[in-house]
């Protein structure tokens, strides 16, 4: 059984290569995206752990809770105090700061898409275990004001060498700078710093930048003698430390620090993820359909094993065997294709500023078992329902001319189908309405309990749509359609698994578009009925700037008023809180709807909170709000409730001061310029002179702020359609594959079909027509499903905010044209084989 198993597997290579490509892109998937995630963590571990000293000395609240310097600090003296501990080596005192931006030499920012611009001052110092950390491969350190050191990575992205002037753009109140590239730095055992831009100056510099001329450090790294363990320095150098001071061993520092930022970057691996296992369900149905096609094009050489004494467990087994070689063969090519993929994802993600290139992939075991594992598993569990259909022919069919595969009961598949559409919309109920735990998953199950179960349903439900399409095709296309209609119909169970994988692919691509288009016209409403002011300064980048702008602004001719908008993270019983800020004397011109109390009172230590947080958080006017910040725990007093406005989308709103004290750094996220009565749309050109130097800030009207809101969302949308493309591919490859097979099948009706005359072109029509029923019933199914999970995942959101459901219609119709297409097209090879056939050996064949 084993050698006839073996031999019909290599019997019928082509027919089993495209089953065998689906499966290897499920699998590359799952490889690549381990190998991604496993690159990026040991990537970020060995940056921290290079970039942190033996011991850390710190203030407590020295950072804010995303990782960014506060306006704690250390004073210099401490320095020298540190070295003299016993078994300490030296001590260095470190400046540090964020929003540093290099310019390049086409006036254009270097960086800025998600890691960080790095400035701060330069020190030889060794990092923890006497690493090597960054070292000087070109130059020299900086030893006066007015010069610089740049990392290599983006001394090349910027185009300068040693002795150019380099010109930055800080987020300080020295909006612009230039200084003398003296020297390029980077990691001597071949690190990188993942995206992140670093310049650094002589420490005098760094100072008068960032500390605002404090003879004082951010941090302290204090390096260990030889034989001297980080803990034990670490025990020594706390009984130093005045109060408010916490010494941290580096191995500690780093594993938070990288644990932190592997933490936020984590969407990554499990959005990759998600998309692996769409692939490997739409595989299945791929592989299903294979599987059941060659075992009915079989059926006479299994009932004829089973007339020769094999049972059905041998027989089923056998077909098992085939799905079991299938699987290796699979997991071993998509495994190395996920290698290859892996190099594509770090490629995409430097492009948004997460630059990989300077680590080496890395290839775990656990990549290589779960590959195996994804592979032969799906393939095995795809093919099992095929492989005990066989042990259900009869071994007296052999002696039968035509020999009929059992299929289950349609009554059986609509009740099972039925059930699990139940079930699964009963989940999505749950997960998107109800307070279930882990809410996603409900979701994500009741979703793709819906998909299967009317998969299975589908070749009952399908069948006026079948028995329309047959009639359209008799009217429009005379005998030679009413025979594409009536293959359709022979084995709906086979057309709409066909049709199922395509389902899939296109709901999930018409549930994003819905919410797509939804969120952008929610920005659009939010944006028309709550802007205020003529314009707004933002970041390019959704980051900081120096508040130096809005005094500038506030002198241009033609602006009446000013309101600047800060954003701060604190925490409240251990978790992220955020807050708002902004001048007293402006907060009526965010023109908030107050509920309750007033802001008119606000004052340094109050807040005013949206009404949708007091709610939750049972919190009213009189109340005080406990927060920990970088200067200690505070509690604030409740002032006001505001009705939920975008303008202010973090809950909590107090005055700038309060930020300030609370030892957040000065500096501002959003300007809002209020024109005088005829300044005109020159006013704009004006504001857009002030920021002419500074690259990372916009100007932005009504209209220009909104397509900036709407722009991520594009992006989003866009990156997620390139994914499901995935899906969509291996599902076209699904129609290719069951029309080639049944041509195969098919090959003695076929040439009996050309005998009575039936010419090539009208063969290669009738096959066309085939694929394109198979399509666009799959486009209608998908359409149907994706309208419903969008409008109702929209309706779920109303409370977040998303309160404008929209159907994009010309998208959805556009989908449905492009089945019609895709069905065109995967008819293409099974048409023109069928119609190479000879007829007489076509009818000959047994």
């Amino acid at each position: 059984m084993i050698r006839a198993a073996l031999k019909s597997l290599l019997g019928r290579k082509l027919r089993l290569l495209m089953s065998t490509f689906a499966i290897v892109l499920g699998v590359a998937f799952v490889a690549g995206s381990l190998v991604f995630s496993d690159t990026l963590g040991r990537s970020f571990t060995a940056l921290f752990a290079s970039t942190v000293g033996d011991v850390v000395v710190q203030p407590e609240g020295g950072t804010t809770s995303q990782g960014a310097p506060s306006t704690q600090t250390l004073p210099a003296a401490l320095v020298d105090e540190l070295a003299e501990v016993e078994g300490a080596a030296r001590a260095d005192g470190n400046v540090e700061a964020v929003g540093v931006f290099v310019v390049d030499t086409d006036g254009k920012v270097v960086g800025g898409l998600g890691p960080p611009a790095l400035g701060g001052n330069w020190n030889d110092a060794p990092a923890g275990h006497g690493l090597t950390g960054l070292t000087i491969q070109e130059g020299r350190a900086p030893e006066r004001s007015g010069e610089v050191v740049l990392d290599a990575r983006t001394a090349e992205r910027a185009g300068y060498g040693i002795g150019d002037d380099v010109p930055f753009v800080t987020s300080t109140d020295r909006l612009n700078l230039d200084a003398e590239l003296v020297g390029i730095a980077e990691f001597a055992e071949g690190g990188s710093l993942n995206g992140a831009t670093l310049a650094q100056f002589d420490t005098a510099t760094a100072q008068e930048l960032f500390l605002e001329g404090a003879d004082a450090y951010n941090d302290i790294w204090v390096t260990a003698e030889d034989g001297v363990s980080q803990e034990e320095l670490a025990e020594r150098v706390r009984e130093v430390l005045p109060a408010g001071v916490e010494a941290v061993t580096g191995d500690d520092a780093a594993d938070e620090a990288a644990s932190d930022l592997l933490e936020a970057v984590s969407f990554l691996t499990t959005f990759l993820l998600i998309f692996a296992g769409i692939a490997l369900v739409v595989g299945s149905f791929l592989i299903v359909n294979t599987f059941s096609i060659l075992v009915a094009q079989r059926s006479r050489e299994l009932a004829l094993l089973r007339a020769l004494g094999a049972s059905k467990r041998q027989v089923t087994w056998s077909v098992q065997l085939e799905a079991l070689v299938l699987g290796l063969v699979g997991s071993t090519v998509g495994l190395g294709l996920g290698v290859l993929l892996a190099m594509g994802i770090r490629a995409v993600t430097a492009t948004f500023g997460l630059d990989l290139t300077g680590q080496g992939l890395v290839f775990s075991p656990r990549t290589v078992l779960a590959a195996y594992a994804v592979g032969v598993l799906v393939t095995m569990a795809a093919a099992w329902l095929p492989a005990r259909r066989t042990a259900r022919i009869a071994p007296v069919q052999a002696l039968r001319d035509d020999v009929a595969l059992p299929e289950s009961s349609m009554r059986r598949r609509l009740w099972a189908g039925l059930v699990l559409v139940v079930g699964g919309l009963a989940a999505l109920a749950a997960g998107l309405f109800a307070d279930v735990p882990r809410a996603g998953w409900w979701v994500g199950l009741g979703v793709l309990a819906v998909l299967l179960g009317v998969a299975a349903a589908s070749p009952v439900l399908s069948r006026p749509f079948l028995s329309a399409a047959r009639a359209a095709y008799a009217r429009v296309f005379g005998a030679v359609g009413n025979l594409a209609g009536q293959n359709g119909l022979r084995n709906p169970r086979r057309t709409t698994a066909t049709a199922s994988a395509l389902m899939i692919g296109l709901t999930l691509a018409c549930t994003m578009a819905i919410v797509g288009d939804s969120a952008k016209a929610t920005v659009d409403k939010s944006v028309e009925e709550n802007f205020v002011g003529d314009y707004v300064v933002s970041s390019a980048f959704g980051g900081e700037f120096s508040p130096a702008i809005a005094d500038r602004m506030a002198g241009v001719d033609g602006v009446a008023s000013v309101l600047r908008e800060r954003f701060a993270f604190a925490e409240r019983d251990g978790e992220g809180q955020g807050v708002a800020a902004t001048d007293p004397d402006t907060v009526d011109d965010l023109g908030l709807t107050l509920v309750e109390g007033s802001a008119d009172p606000l004052r340094d230590d109050t807040v005013v909170v949206q009404q949708s947080w007091a709610e939750e958080e049972g919190v009213g006017v009189g109340d005080t709000v406990t927060l920990d910040l970088p200067t200690g725990e505070a509690a604030w007093e409740v002032v006001g409730v505001f009705e939920d406005d975008p303008i202010v989308f973090l809950p909590l709103l107090t005055t700038v001061d309060t930020l300030l004290a609370a030892g957040f750094p000065d500096r501002d996220n959003y300007i809002v310029v209020d024109a005088e009565p005829g300044a005109g749309p020159a006013l704009q050109d004006r504001l857009e002179e002030v920021v002419a130097d500074s690259p990372v800030v916009t100007v932005k009207d009504e209209a220009g702020f909104a397509a900036e809101q709407r722009e991520p969302i594009d992006q989003l949308v866009l990156m997620i359609f390139a994914l499901l493309g995935l899906a969509l591919v291996i599902a076209v490859l699904g129609i290719v594959n069951t029309l080639a097979l049944s041509v195969i099948e098919r090959t003695r009706e076929v040439g009996l079909l050309r005998a009575i005359g039936l010419s090539r072109a009208q063969l290669r029509l009738m096959i066309t027509l085939e694929s394109v029923v198979i399509a666009v019933l799959g486009a209608v199914l998908g359409v149907l499903l994706g309208t419903f999970f969008g409008v109702a995942l929209m309706r779920a959101l109303r409370d977040e905010g998303l309160d404008v459901v929209s159907v994009p219609a010309g998208q959805l119709a556009a989908f449905l044209l492009v089945a019609v297409v895709v069905g065109v097209l995967a008819a293409v090879l099974p048409a023109r084989r069928a119609a190479r056939l000879d007829v007489l050996r076509a009818i000959a064949t047994d």
